[in-house]
């Protein structure tokens, strides 16, 4: 079963994962969603199958994170996948897709749990 990784390639924990993977013999896609976005459906689905919110994967140190002054509103959670469609840089990475499971791989070890 492939394995896809939603990652940015300048990204250090990213390029540790796509590492792994490579030595791990399986296939996988790697997917950089700078390049290539995330729909609203595969965006939900990611975070349905690692069991997450968008909240759970928001990258509050960003400054489009401060800017929006995301710290200080109540979002709806339709609403804040809107915006990381919007400001990728809102969305932690790497998303891993493996079959029905998924995971955010921070550390980048922790995606050994999909291989």
């Amino acid at each position: 079963m492939k394995i896809t990784i939603y990652q940015k390639p300048t990204c250090s924990t990213c390029r540790e994962a796509v590492k792994l993977l490579a030595a791990s013999g399986q296939p996988y896609e790697a997917v950089n969603y700078y390049e290539t976005p995330f729909t609203k459906a595969t965006l939900q689905e990611v975070l349905k199958k690692a069991g997450l919110s968008a909240k759970d994967v928001l990258r509050t140190k960003e400054g489009i994170y401060k800017e929006l002054g995301l710290a200080k509103k109540q979002i709806a959670e339709a609403a804040l996948i809107d915006l990381m469609l919007k400001h990728p840089d809102l969305i932690q990475r790497p998303l891993v897709i493996k079959g029905t499971r998924a995971m955010l791989a921070r550390p980048a070890e922790t995606i050994k749990q999909l291989l």
